[in-house]
This record gives C-alpha cells, sequence and structure tokens, in this order.
C-alpha cells in the first residue's frame, strides 16, 4: 500500500511538473492542433503531452522499484514507447492510421505475451498448444481493440486522461486487494501521471496529449486488465471485471462503430461529432457536465466492477444480462440524440 501511494505520488508530481516544459517545447517545434471542423476547439492547442504522462510513469516505477516483475516493466515500456512514437509520427502527419491500427497496436500486445502477460481464458480450461494459440490471438485483439478505445475516445477537453485515471485507480485497487504488487504498482503509476496531466488537460485544455498518449495510456491500461488476476467468489467473473472497469472506452467506441455502420461508414476512417460526449453536450449539456458524467459512469461501473468479485454465478449471470440490456438501451437512446453527421473520408482515428 505504501509503494502504491510512493509510485502514485511521484508520477502525479511528475506530469504536474514537466506537462508545462513540454507544452513549451511542443509550441517551439510547431506541433500544435488547429481548429478544424470535427474539432471542438476554437484556436491552436499544443500536443505532445503524452510525453509528459510517459516520462512520469517511466519515472515513478524506475524511484520506486516493485522489486519483481522486471520483464513484464520492460515489455509494458517496450510497448509504450513503441505507442507513443508511433502516435507522434501520426499526429506530424508522417503515417497512415492504419499503420497504427493494423501494425503498431498488434505488435505491443506481442511484446506484452511474450514477456508473459496475457489472457489466459482457453489455457485454463484447455491444455496444448492451440488454448496457448488462441490467448496469443486474444491477447493481442484486447491490446489492439483497447488500445483503439483510447484513440478515439481523445476527442473532449480532459476526457481521455480522465477515464484513464479513473481505470487505472479501479485496477490498483482490485490489485492491493488482490496482493499484486506489480500490477498494483504500475496502475498507481498510470493513475498518478493522468491525473497530474489532466490539471493542465481539462476544459478549457492548455495541452492535448495527442494520438502518442492517447494509445499510451490505452495500452497501459489494456494490459493492466490482462495482470490483473482477482479472487473472486465465482471464478469465471475476471474476466468481466476489466470489461466494466473499462466500459466507458468499450461503450462509446461501440456506438461510434454502430452509429456509422448504420450510415454506410467505415468506423475508423469517417471521424466526426457524434461520440457519446458530443451527444450528451449537443442535447445541452456543457462539455464539461458532459465529461464529469462520463467519468461518474466510469466510477460506478468500477465499483460494479469490485462488487461482482463477490457474486455468486446465479448474481453474475443476472449482472451480465443487466448490463448487456443496460448497453445495448444506451446506444439505442444515444442514437436519437443529436449529433453532426459526418461524411466519410480517409482519417486517423476518431
Amino acid at each position: 500500500m505504501t509503494a502504491g501511494l510512493l509510485t502514485f505520488a511521484i508520477a502525479l508530481i511528475t506530469s504536474l511538473v514537466i506537462t508545462l516544459p513540454v507544452r513549451q517545447f511542443a509550441i517551439r517545434v510547431g506541433m500544435v492542433d488547429r481548429p478544424g471542423p470535427r474539432k471542438i476547439h476554437l484556436h491552436p492547442i499544443p500536443l505532445l503531452g503524452g510525453i509528459a504522462i510517459y516520462f512520469a510513469v517511466i519515472l515513478a516505477l524506475f524511484i520506486s522499484r516493485p522489486g519483481q516483475g522486471l520483464s513484464e516493466i520492460l515489455a509494458m515500456v517496450a510497448g509504450a514507447t513503441l505507442l507513443l512514437l508511433v502516435g507522434t509520427f501520426d499526429d506530424r502527419g508522417l503515417l497512415h492510421h492504419q499503420v497504427k491500427l493494423f501494425l503498431a497496436m498488434p505488435i505491443a500486445g506481442l511484446i506484452v505475451f511474450s514477456a508473459g502477460i496475457h489472457a489466459q481464458i482457453f489455457s485454463t480450461l484447455f491444455r496444448g498448444h492451440f488454448s496457448s494459440a488462441v490467448d496469443a490471438a486474444v491477447t493481442v485483439f484486447w491490446i489492439t481493440g483497447i488500445t483503439a478505445c483510447f484513440s478515439i475516445l481523445d476527442y473532449m477537453d480532459g476526457l481521455c486522461a480522465g477515464i484513464a485515471a479513473v481505470s487505472s485507480l479501479f485496477f490498483a485497487i482490485l490489485a492491493i486487494l488482490n496482493g499484486q504488487v506489480l500490477i498494483s504498482a504500475v496502475a498507481a503509476s498510470v493513475t498518478g501521471a493522468a491525473l497530474g496531466f489532466l490539471r493542465w488537460n481539462f476544459s478549457p485544455a492548455k495541452i492535448f496529449m495527442g494520438d502518442g498518449g492517447a494509445m499510451l495510456l490505452g495500452f497501459l491500461v489494456g494490459t493492466l486488465a490482462l495482470g490483473l488476476r482477482v479472487n473472486a467468489a465465482f471464478q469465471k467473473a475476471e474476466w468481466l471485471v476489466p470489461i466494466l472497469i473499462l466500459g466507458v472506452p468499450i461503450f462509446d467506441m461501440t456506438l461510434v462503430s454502430v452509429s456509422r455502420l448504420r450510415r454506410g461508414l467505415v468506423p475508423f476512417s469517417s471521424p466526426g461529432k457524434d461520440h457519446t460526449g458530443h451527444r450528451l453536450a449537443n442535447s445541452g449539456l456543457s462539455t464539461r457536465a458532459s465529461v464529469v458524467i462520463l467519468y461518474a459512469v466510469g466510477c460506478a461501473l468500477g465499483l460494479l466492477a469490485i462488487l461482482s468479485t463477490r457474486f455468486n454465478s446465479g448474481q453474475l449471470v443476472t449482472l451480465a444480462a443487466i448490463m448487456l440490456l443496460a448497453f445495448a438501451g444506451a446506444i439505442v437512446l444515444l442514437e436519437h440524440l443529436p449529433y453532426e453527421q459526418q461524411r466519410s473520408r480517409p482519417e486517423s482515428l476518431s
């Protein structure tokens, strides 16, 4: 517990302190996000905030030294470095967005799999090379999917950083409750780094994390989900916990994908103002209120994830059914809220 608080504090202070120098550097090299038809800001905003988050996490882990899992930490650092660089190149307009989705994200998934951080859905039920291969595929799919979720979640001031902080906080709590020192340390560092950055990123934002930062956070929380091991009353509840904790980004991606497919658009090639937060804001809420509501939903789902570890099999089935109905109902409801319908055009994930 003490080590986790130390890691959190180091990451928080580091992120708070170095974000402004990073902002000045971004302005100096011309890395700014300019206003546009699918943007909500009216003035150029510096990018590269992901660099501050990255160094805050690395420094916190280096100083606190969890004492175990060096290979796992190195794998996380390698994957995070890859995605930060690729996302930053994309922010600069030097890469096609498909390089991120179909190359960089799967490679990051393979990196963490090679270090022993992977899904254990089939290998716990069956033995053999086939089950290991399936779990490897699930691992790559999960890392790619969650990283992509966060990549497109960075569309409102403070949203991506805040949801990452909420998610990693609940991963930290569950890791502490289950005696996982390494996962709790990494989760604490991500929570601190995201909250420190949020001080400068909450509306009105003074700096954006850029796609490098969004992908970095998505990769880290996705990896935390794979590494978390929960002692649940009904052991099969373990797979539901990370889905609940990451419910907000998963829902937002699903809503956008369903909505755009219904309109004959390719989800990742047709960016626009049709995300969950956009629809809430268009219904009369302010940008801040829309973001805070999504924070609250994330916290509620995190608490539900903790409670689910105490559910028996019958209660778990009931919970899963209720969540699926709520998920589908929310998509139908939000599809009827006003949003800006965009035309299809090949652009980055958003």
